[in-house]
């Protein structure tokens, strides 16, 4: 199986001032693209040259073949997750209700989260995830590392790589984890729970 870039629902420009176009050409163009290109260069004759991102982030021990799946599975989710101008500022639904459930609020699940994002040691994702049951928790995940590897499913994510944010923001990662907010597309991430 070949893996493959995903393909952005928006123009390089249209995340900014918040991602701007040098961070897409970059993070995406570049990032995303080298591990894309590693993981198939990577596989071929291993027990993972036919299995999905979600397979091989579930099985493969550390390694270059797991960092490089995830790496690339993360990025997808972040990537696809976003859209310039969202309809809503926040979530809907069954989410939205999972997340009062789970989190008493949605402004407690963003401090949360953000303080997760921000309090990462190093290189890495924060992540909010659900259970098979549908519970909602947040984790803290090094480097390319992914809630399905704990068994959870990714709902949605906040990337703390430096390469995420370095352009926009320098060192104020704070910034960058508090401005992702206004361009979350809540659509996308109400249909991966």
């Amino acid at each position: 199986m070949t893996h493959e870039m995903p393909k952005l629902p928006y123009a390089n420009n249209a995340l900014e001032p918040v991602i701007s176009q040098q961070t897409i050409e970059f993070h995406y163009g570049k990032h995303l693209q080298a591990y894309v290109n590693n993981l198939n260069n990577l596989i071929p004759g291993t027990k993972f040259e036919d299995k999905n991102l979600a397979e091989i982030i579930s099985e493969a021990p550390d390694g270059p073949i797991f960092n490089n799946a995830g790496q690339v599975l993360n990025h997808t989710l972040y990537f696809l997750q976003f859209r310039p101008n969202p309809s809503r500022k926040e979530p809907a639904g069954k989410l939205a209700e999972a997340i009062n459930r789970d989190f008493i609020s949605f402004d407690n699940l963003k401090k949360e989260l953000n303080d997760a994002a921000v309090g990462l040691f190093g290189s890495g994702w924060a992540w909010l995830a659900a259970d098979k049951d549908g519970k909602l928790t947040i984790t803290k995940e090094p480097n390319g590392s992914n809630p399905i590897r704990h068994g959870l499913k990714p709902i949605l994510c906040i990337d703390v790589w430096e390469h995420a944010y370095y352009l926009d923001y320098q060192n104020r990662r704070p910034d960058h984890v508090k401005a992702i907010w206004d361009i979350i597309d809540w659509e996308v991430v109400e249909k991966r729970y």
